[in-house]
Parts: structure tokens; C-alpha cells; sequence
């Protein structure tokens, strides 16, 4: 679903509820086109996010806290300047158009008071957050400023006066009357949904729907549904609702229950704010990771293409070398019948005694050598095939064990967070000898020290510690846990390191065992899976071998459990 007008109001709805009168404390700008302002309120410090990316724009309250860079843009500095200790006076929205309007009251150097706006365009890839000062509406900024060259028609520039975008020529669906809808929807040959999208201002698809399944069947059902709908939001009755896949992952979102979704599970929320952040969260993440770290995916994305070409070729010749045993048998044959052969024979026929029907066989004979010589050659043949075999075994197993940790860093980069865990990938990439051959990754400051891992708390209080990257799975393994602590690792596939600490304690329990695997299952590429094994056993019987890559290790003593990985339980272990 689309951020429509509806959701902007049941947000705007929100936020004059719940932020009018709350003073900036400070201002962030953790991504290219986000603003997140941290609000001191009456009772509660809240975080208000701005967004104007292009696929995910949204405003609303948040309660995660993103990583900001060292250096902070210069719109954010602006925004610091004249939004700081200033107080909300009020959030409002126009036309139901998709923008919102948050009115400041702040302070010059002087002490004197003036009005400074925010104004929050939620519109696809034109969305923008424009700062505004004064009743007139005098343009100090904008996160993404429209010149001549971007655009003829509307420009955003510091200095400009602000306008509104042109209007659409659609009706405003709250300003409707059931005799003005019947007359249009009698004129028109298009289906219910596409004649509420075509025809009112600020309706998404997904809202289209519903007012469609909602008045199927006859003229006046729709428009009873219409206007039911526009109560809903004159009257701000909004009723989020979070749709969810069969995966349990967020499918579509609405302001009010969208019925038409039938197999689906539902889930309500009392916050509009909530149900952005539960909706877009893991969205929004996995976008953001997959711009910042390109490099990275194009390094690894070359290099598995490369291993997998060459593990093909070397399967190949692998297997051209099991024909090794028939040079040999065509030696001994031709010396054990080296009496009957002449040169400048071009076949030998002989009986194949290795045979248990002793089949005559024809052998190939070079015209130019006596018959010794012809089995001379093949053994020459079969030597040299026998210790190929030897060595293209050993670079196969070299060529796997190294696409093995390309998908594992892959795996990791699926998960990761932040900037500071791109930069450990990179980090690890360059120790590995990834990038000595390529364009060095971005020249800024690579992290000496491996971050935090994500820790856990089982239900019977114990620890679990859980690697981000391949670096924090070696600094966990090697040298945080102790012998007594347990081990856990998904089976088979790439995925975290998981350490169960008993600090001296008793052994745990099987529910913190089980929860523990649940954190291994979740915390790897099986994510989505169902009934994944997991091996766990002491910490002393896992071995760092001498030179291998980063995250790899070994071990023989070890317990299997098979476990259905739960990110409910999981969000719900995770230390805050």
C-alpha cells in the first residue's frame, strides 16, 4: 500500500496528539534523504523520523535509534540551527493532499520568537522535507533542492517562497456528496477500483479495494461503502491494521482493517506510528544495506560466479581422471602380448582378462613406437592422471571451502544493521586478500576492533552472544567464550556463531538449549526454513585451524537439534 492521503492523516492525527507542545532536543540525520528529530515531551522522549526516500517515504514516531555518521550534512546543520529548543505548536495537513505541516515556535539570538515550518511531501520519488520560516513561508532548505534543470514546472530552492505541488484534477473525497459520486460512477465504463483511484484525490490501490470488495454488487453498495470509509476519517476512526504473509512477514498495511486480504493473518496496532515502524523497518533496512554496500555485493557476486565456474571445470576434469584405471589395464595388456605386437601396428586386439567374460578388446597404438613404447606411454598417461586426480582433489576441496566463506560473508551481509557493520565486512574482506587485486574499497576509516554482538537472554537467565560477521564469530569462539560455555552453529549452511555462557553456573536447562539453537536457526541463511538442524557442543571441542579463513572452524564431538527458527521468540530474547 501506497502512503496515501489517509495514512497521512491518521499520522498527523497521531502526532497532534501526542507531540504538540514537546520541545527539539536534538536533530539527526542518519540517512541521505531522513530526518529524525528527538522530542522532549511531557511526559516521554520521543524520536519523530522524516523520510523522503523514494520507495519508503513516511513520517511517524520511532522507537529505534539509527547509527549517524561522524559527520553530519549540511541540511542537517541547518535544521540544528533553527529547530533546536524549539516546541511543536501544531501538525495539520491540506486538501487531503499527501503532505504535512509541522508549525515550530523557535527562538532567534536575540530571544525573539518566529515560526519555522516542516513540511513533509510524501510523494514517491518527488517526496521532500522542505524547511520554511515565517507566515510566509520563506524556503531555508530542502533535503532534496528542484532547480530549472530538475524540474520547470515547481522549484524548491533556499530563498524561494513555498508552493504547494499543482493539484491534481481529482475531487477531494471528504468534500464528496452521494449524489455527485452516483452521477460519476453512472458515467463511467472503468471498474470500482480504478474509478475511485481515477476519480478522488489521495486513494491507494489497497484502499481502492476495500471500498470496492466492501460495496460489491449493485451502484449503491459502493457508495455506501464510499462514504463509510470517508467517516472513517472525518471522524478519525483509524484502526491500524498490519497484513502478514504466510512467513509471517509484513505483506500490506491500512489505517483501518482491510477485509478484502482473505488467508491472511492480521494484526492490530493502537499506534499509526507503530505499525509504520513494524512495516518498514526490515523494508526500508534491506534497501538501505543493499545501496551502501553495492561494492561489496559486486566483489562477492564476481568472485562466487568465478569459484562456481571453476569448481565446474574442476568437477570435470575430476572426472576425466577416473578413466586413469583403463591407461593402466591398457599397459599391462599390451606387455602381457607385447610378443604377438610389431610396430607400426595402428591396434592392438587382445583379451581382456580384467574381465570376467574375457571380451577381446582393440587398443589404440601409435604407428611411430615399438609396443613398449605404446605401454611405456600408458603408463606414463595413467601416472599422470593418478597424481592430477590427487591434486585436483586438493584445490576442489581449497575452491569450495572458499565458496563456502564467500557465502557465509554474503549470509552476514544479509543481516547487517549499519554502516559500522558494512565497514567490518570490508574490514574482513581486505585481511582476507579480497580487494588486493581490485579497486580499493572507500577510503574512510576501517574499524581496528570487531563491534557488538547481538546478545540474547534465555528464559533461565542465561547469556548468548551471537556474531554479527566472520570477525566477530572468531572474537566470540576464540576469545570471549570459555571451555564450559556451549556452541551453536546451523548445520551445513552459513550462519552465526552462537554462544551459550554458563559462567560457572549449572547446566541449562533444555528450554534454554532449545531457545539457543532458535537463535543459531534465526540468526542464518535458513532463516525462512522450517525444522533446520543445529549442531551444539562445549566450546573446547571447537578448533581454529591454522591459517583459514575468518568465521571457519572445526569439530568432531557434537549434538544435533532440530529446531524452527522463531522471530517472534527471538525479538523477544534479544536484550534491549
Amino acid at each position: 500500500m501506497a502512503f496515501d492521503a489517509g495514512m497521512v492523516l491518521a499520522v498527523s492525527h497521531e502526532l497532534s496528539e501526542k507531540t504538540v507542545g514537546a520541545r527539539v532536543e536534538k536533530v539527526h540525520q542518519p540517512e541521505r534523504d531522513e530526518i529524525s528529530l528527538i522530542l522532549h515531551g511531557a511526559h516521554e522522549n520521543m524520536r519523530l523520523t522524516l523520510s523522503a526516500s523514494p520507495n519508503n517515504p513516511r513520517v511517524h514516531l520511532s522507537t529505534a535509534a539509527k547509527e549517524n555518521p561522524s559527520a553530519p550534512p549540511t541540511f542537517c546543520i541547518m535544521m540544528r540551527k533553527y529547530l533546536t529548543g524549539a516546541r511543536i505548536q501544531r501538525v495539520y495537513t491540506r486538501d487531503f493532499e499527501r503532505i504535512i505541516f509541522i508549525e515550530f515556535e523557535s527562538r532567534d539570538e536575540l530571544g525573539y520568537p518566529f515560526k519555522v515550518t516542516v513540511v513533509a511531501e510524501i510523494m514517491g520519488k518527488y517526496s521532500n522535507i522542505i524547511v520554511c520560516r515565517d507566515d510566509n513561508m520563506k524556503i531555508l532548505g530542502a533535503i532534496r533542492p528542484v532547480d530549472f534543470t530538475t524540474s520547470r514546472v515547481r522549484q524548491v530552492l533556499p530563498g524561494m517562497l513555498y508552493e504547494p505541488p499543482r493539484p491534481q484534477d481529482k475531487a477531494n473525497p471528504l468534500l464528496e456528496t452521494p449524489e455527485a459520486f452516483m452521477q460519476k460512477l453512472s458515467t463511467t465504463q472503468k471498474s470500482a477500483e480504478n474509478f475511485i483511484c481515477d476519480s478522488y484525490l489521495g486513494i491507494s490501490k489497497a484502499v481502492a479495494r476495500e471500498i470496492a470488495y466492501r460495496g460489491e454488487g449493485s451502484d449503491k453498495a459502493l457508495c455506501d461503502s464510499f462514504f463509510k470509509f470517508t467517516e472513517i476519517l472525518k471522524n478519525r476512526e483509524f484502526a491500524p491494521t498490519l497484513i502478514l504473509d504466510e512467513n509471517s512477514r509484513p505483506a500490506e498495511y491500512g489505517f483501518f482493517d482491510l477485509s478484502h486480504y482473505k488467508g491472511f493473518k492480521k494484526k492490530q496496532f493502537d499506534s499509526v506510528s507503530l505499525l509504520i515502524e513494524t512495516y518498514f523497518s526490515s523494508i526500508d533496512n534491506a534497501e538501505r544495506v543493499k545501496q551502501r554496500a553495492s561494492d561489496i555485493f559486486k566483489l562477492l557476486s564476481n568472485t562466487k560466479s568465478r569459484l562456481e565456474k571453476k569448481t565446474s571445470l574442476q568437477l570435470i576434469e575430476l572426472e576425466q581422471c577416473e578413466k586413469k584405471e583403463d591407461l593402466r589395464k591398457y599397459g599391462e595388456l599390451i606387455t602381457a602380448n607385447i610378443y604377438s605386437l610389431k610396430k607400426g601396428m595402428s591396434a592392438a586386439r587382445v583379451t581382456d582378462y580384467y574381465d570376467e567374460n574375457c571380451p577381446e578388446i582393440q587398443i589404440p597404438l601409435d604407428t611411430r613406437q615399438t609396443p613398449a613404447q605404446n605401454a611405456q606411454a600408458y603408463y606414463k598417461k595413467y601416472a599422470k592422471m593418478k597424481n592430477a586426480e590427487i591434486e585436483i582433489q586438493k584445490q576442489l576441496k581449497i575452491t569450495r571451502s572458499e565458496l563456502d566463506y564467500v557465502d557465509s560473508v554474503l549470509d552476514c551481509l544479509s543481516r547487517a544493521q549499519g554502516q559500522s557493520e558494512l565497514d567490518e565486512i570490508r574490514s574482513e574482506l581486505e585481511r582476507s586478500g579480497y580487494t588486493s587485486a581490485k579497486k580499493k574499497f572507500s577510503t574512510q576509516k576501517k574499524p581496528q576492533a570487531t563491534g557488538k554482538p547481538i546478545e540474547y537472554v534465555t528464559s533461565g537467565g542465561y547469556r548468548l552472544l551471537c556474531g554479527k560477521n566472520n570477525l566477530q564469530n572468531d572474537h566470540l569462539t576464540t576469545k570471549v567464550a570459555q571451555k564450559s560455555d556451549w556452541w551453536f552453529h546451523i548445520k551445513g549452511a552459513p550462519g552465526s556463531h552462537v554462544i551459550l555462557l554458563t559462567d560457572g553456573r549449572e547446566e541449562p536447562s533444555a528450554q534454554d538449549f532449545t531457545e539457543a539453537a532458535c537463535v543459531a536457526a534465526y540468526n542464518s541463511s535458513l532463516a525462512e526454513s522450517k525444522n533446520v538442524s543445529v549442531d551444539y557442543t562445549l566450546v573446547k571441542y571447537v578448533k581454529k585451524p591454522s591459517s583459514s579463513k575468518p568465521g571457519f572452524v572445526t569439530y568432531n564431538t557434537y549434538w544435533s537439534a532440530v529446531v524452527t527458527p522463531d522471530s517472534e521468540l527471538c525479538e523477544k530474547l534479544r536484550k534491549k
